[in-house]
């Protein structure tokens, strides 16, 4: 099946997914936090389905794949915040 739309893919709909939650998860960090670490995880968060579909809409496979390897480090950006964010207990683990 061949899809017309990238809001069809899985996978965009789970990075809009996480996109909610680290809106919901940074909203309580610290004031002096908003144009520095609030700023660049949310900005890296909305790059990964925004690179998703922005790759769909492209005209060739090569290009879809390139712009899935910017969200995947995208991705990975926001892995990395996230885990600086829990060393200084801004977030809380899974396991809390």
């Amino acid at each position: 099946m061949k899809v017309k739309n990238y809001r069809e893919l899985i996978v965009w709909q789970k990075a809009m997914d996480l996109v909610e939650e680290v809106y919901k998860s940074s909203r309580d960090f610290p004031r002096e936090e908003v144009y520095a670490l609030t700023s660049q995880i949310r900005r890296a968060a909305v790059s990964i389905p925004s690179n998703i579909a922005e790759g769909q809409g492209r005209k060739s496979t090569s290009e879809f794949l390139h712009h899935l390897s910017i969200a995947h480090g995208s991705l990975r950006e926001v892995e990395t915040r996230n885990s600086g964010c829990t060393s200084a207990s801004l977030l809380s683990t899974s396991n809390d």
